[in-house]
């Protein structure tokens, strides 16, 4: 059987990202993992992850996340930092915290990690142990984003911010003060595994929104007439947003996923969309990268409908998240609902409506991300 030709828009995938496991000590109701926390219990041995990395890097991979769940989970990522860094990779750490050491962080440098991102769920500890499900996480947080910054990393923090937290800002950026932060991401959170099923209760309003922006910009000001080098990444809420931007610069284009399981997808969050994505026990990345039709379904423009397949702005915005045209709408081909020129777009004028009502979405409860959740889901006991 012959394989298809390679489409001229799949150049080398550039940014591999290895979601190691799904298992995590703390339970975010807006985690992007799968609803199903059952279907990878079986994941990659050290040795597939290792081949992986070899393969992706032949192609041309430069950089290498270590993701999950918690990464921290597997007792052989020390190893799988050091195999990333003899194959020349920039390799980073996205880690809750939970379950880091000083000894770990130690190891890991000596293994040729570059970066270290330790994510919190809020600056207030009562409402950031809520948010994870856990009474000890905003004290480990603390002490491991100082150790961190101790031993010459770069002080790299994540806030997933939502309605819940982003009124308390202020606190969160001057906490990011305090600990000498780099950069800080303040990142509205996407509303795509748990987030999609919380979206009600997570999604801020419009006024949170502008308040919140208007607060970091402030911010930006004052550190820079300081002399201060920290960098504020405020990213605004899709939902508030007139148009798409291209789902990871174009799906099969730039960023690699890697399941536990081994499932490749060209996003974290694809593995929803109804198409057959391959596994790298059974294929090579190339392949996979190349031929695999999971991969070359959003290439170029033939898949588009209209509105996008006329619109001047279809180069640029792919016609925007094909995983949330899916969820939105159940086809995943037609325009992403948060684009103005889609007829789905009254779905997010009502979400949006929703989210400015103060006390309608909070008083439903947040369901967090657990395995007595999951089955509500699932139907699995």
């Amino acid at each position: 059987m012959m394989l298809p030709d390679v489409p001229e828009s799949a150049g080398p995938p550039l940014w591999l990202l290895a979601e190691l496991t799904y298992r995590c000590p703390l339970q975010c109701p807006y985690c992007s993992n799968p609803l199903d926390l059952q279907k990878d219990a079986t994941e990659l041995s050290t040795a597939d992850w290792i081949r992986v990395f070899g393969q992706a890097r032949e192609m041309g991979a430069a950089q290498l996340g270590f993701s999950g769940g918690e990464p921290l989970v597997r007792r052989d990522l020390t190893e799988l930092i050091r195999a990333g860094r003899e194959l020349g990779y920039y390799s980073n750490l996205i880690t809750s915290g939970i379950g880091l050491t000083e000894r770990k962080i130690a190891a890991f440098r000596e293994a040729g990690l570059d970066h270290i991102q330790v994510s919190f769920q809020a600056s207030d500890e009562e409402l950031n142990n809520w948010i994870a499900g856990s009474e000890k996480a905003f004290a480990q947080k603390l002490a491991m984003a100082r150790e961190v910054k101790a031993q010459n990393y770069p002080m790299v923090l994540n806030f997933v911010t939502h309605r819940h937290n982003i009124d308390q800002i202020d606190k969160i950026i001057e906490l990011c003060i305090e600990l000498k932060a780099d950069f800080v991401e303040l990142a509205t959170c996407k509303h795509y595994g748990w987030a999609w099923e919380n979206r009600d209760q997570l999604l801020p309003s419009r006024a949170q929104m502008e308040r919140a922006e208007a607060v970091t910009n402030r911010y930006r000001e004052q550190l820079a007439a300081a002399g201060n080098p920290m960098k504020l990444i405020f990213v605004t809420p899709d939902y508030y947003e007139s148009y798409p931007v291209a789902c990871m610069s174009g799906l099969g284009r730039v960023f690699l996923t890697i399941t536990p399981d081994g499932t490749a997808l060209p996003c974290h969050s694809a593995r929803i969309l109804p198409l057959n994505f391959p596994n790298v026990k059974d294929h090579s990345i190339e392949s996979i990268w190349q031929h695999a039709e999971a991969f070359n379904h959003f290439r170029g423009n033939d898949w588009m409908q209209e509105p996008c397949a006329s619109c001047e702005r279809k180069d640029e915005d792919r016609g925007g998240c094909r995983c949330q045209a899916f969820m939105m709408t159940g086809d995943m081909h037609v325009t992403d609902p948060l684009c103005v020129k889609s007829p789905h777009h009254g779905q997010i004028i009502e979400a949006q409506q929703r989210a400015a009502e103060p006390a309608g979405p909070v008083e439903k409860p947040l369901l967090f991300r657990n395995m007595k959740n999951a089955a509500r889901f699932t139907g699995k006991p």
